[in-house]
């Protein structure tokens, strides 16, 4: 069993489990659940830089990444540094994540956020509304084409943004739709855990410009944006290039000021 299947499957048990917890409803009644959002494909449209800054502990491929920052230092600094918007991580068996993450983020900075999640349920795009998201993330590999469509769709109607994620050709043929703001293309190869930016590269002409281009994983250096800037991607997600110092803000700060000379 690869290592997604085995998420997702945890995933089912989990959500069934929260939501005889947590009811729709109650998630409803949050006072986040009114907040206007904030959109992040507009930001990035236009922003010169694009970054999108994760909070990340740990993950599958990487073991600890960083347990020592907390997230309301790591937002800030973040804000600070002018990124675009802020991932967070809220799956908690395999990235050490959770919605108390995302909670904290949101009253530490007024960043978009996005919950980075494996989504699965109608009932955790609800889930991040109620606890401060301003985006979602659908991943391509682990979802229907009829899946894409009703969870964007319901993203659509809570004022999320909707971040739709693909490894290759067919995930991106499967998946265009008017319900979504940005396609991200996930350089890593979920069964090898390699990295590659020509996945990018390849699939960047197959994206139509109503789509604003993010690039995901891999990206370490100013270099890699650069090289993909000319390809039209506007938004590039750092997982843990920040998170792996001693101060997440101040790394990405010095790494937008690099990138704007």
């Amino acid at each position: 069993m690869d290592i997604l299947t085995k998420i997702v499957n945890d995933k089912r048990i989990e959500v069934n489990l929260r939501e005889q917890l947590i009811p729709i409803k109650q998630l409803e009644h949050s006072i986040l659940f009114e907040r206007e959002t904030v959109s992040l494909a507009k930001k990035l449209k236009a922003s010169n830089t694009g970054i999108i800054a994760e909070h990340k502990r740990r993950s599958p491929s990487k073991q600890v990444i960083n347990h020592d920052l907390n997230v309301f230092d790591v937002a800030k600094g973040y804000e600070d540094a002018g990124v675009c918007g802020m991932s967070v991580l809220t799956d908690g068996k395999y990235f050490g994540g959770s919605l108390d993450d995302l909670l904290t983020a949101r009253a530490s900075c007024n960043l978009p956020l996005l919950r980075k999640e494996f989504i699965i349920d109608s009932y955790q795009i609800i889930e991040a509304k109620a606890y401060g998201a301003d985006v979602i993330l659908l991943i391509a590999a682990i979802l229907t084409k009829e899946e894409i469509k009703t969870f964007s769709e319901l993203a659509k109607s809570l004022n999320l943004d909707v971040l739709l994620e693909v490894h290759n050709e067919a995930e991106l043929h499967k998946s265009i739709m008017p319900s979504l703001d940005m396609l991200g293309v996930n350089n890593r190869n979920l069964k090898t855990f390699e990295v590659s930016l020509e996945t990018s590269k390849q699939l960047s002409d197959l994206i139509p410009n109503d789509f604003v281009k993010v690039s995901e994983s891999g990206i370490s250096s100013i270099q890699a944006i650069k090289t993909l800037q000319p390809y039209g991607y506007k938004g590039f997600l750092i997982g843990e290039n920040f998170m792996k110092t001693k101060n997440a803000g101040e790394s990405a700060k010095q790494f937008i000021k690099t990138l704007n000379n």
